[in-house]
């Protein structure tokens, strides 16, 4: 048996379609950053290893690709230290990029979610 609808009907089912809600659950993870912790010193060019606590994973993560970036006082840098690994290592190296002395410098742990570690200092470029 074939199923033909007039075309007329096409438009109102597509539009139908596109705007039926879906709902999808996901397991948001957001394992506390280890390291650095507040009063660490970097040094530019040096490579750090950045830890976080995965001793209580979801069952089912969503986003197992995590993302480490550089932040400033409040401001989120464009600096990407690290893309692309699994969330699950708990730890990933990263090169301390040429950025101006401070104190008011943590990381960031993207995944399925975001968190920072304490304020720490870098040191080794320019000064203000």
């Amino acid at each position: 048996m074939k199923l033909t609808l007039p075309i007329t009907i096409l438009p109102a089912l597509v539009a139908s379609v596109l705007s039926t809600p879906i709902h999808i659950s996901r397991d948001v993870y957001v394992p506390p950053v280890t390291y650095p912790v507040a009063g660490t010193v970097w040094t530019v060019n040096t490579t750090q290893t950045v830890t976080w606590d995965v001793s209580d994973p979801p069952v089912n993560i969503t986003n197992r690709y995590g993302e480490i970036r550089l932040r400033e006082g409040d401001l989120l840098t464009p600096l990407v230290l690290a893309d692309g690994f699994d969330i699950l290592l708990g730890q990933q190296e990263v090169t301390v990029p040429w950025v101006l002395e401070g104190a008011d410098y943590s990381i960031v742990l993207f995944g399925d979610s975001g968190n920072w570690s304490p304020d720490f200092t870098i040191t080794g470029g320019p000064e203000y």
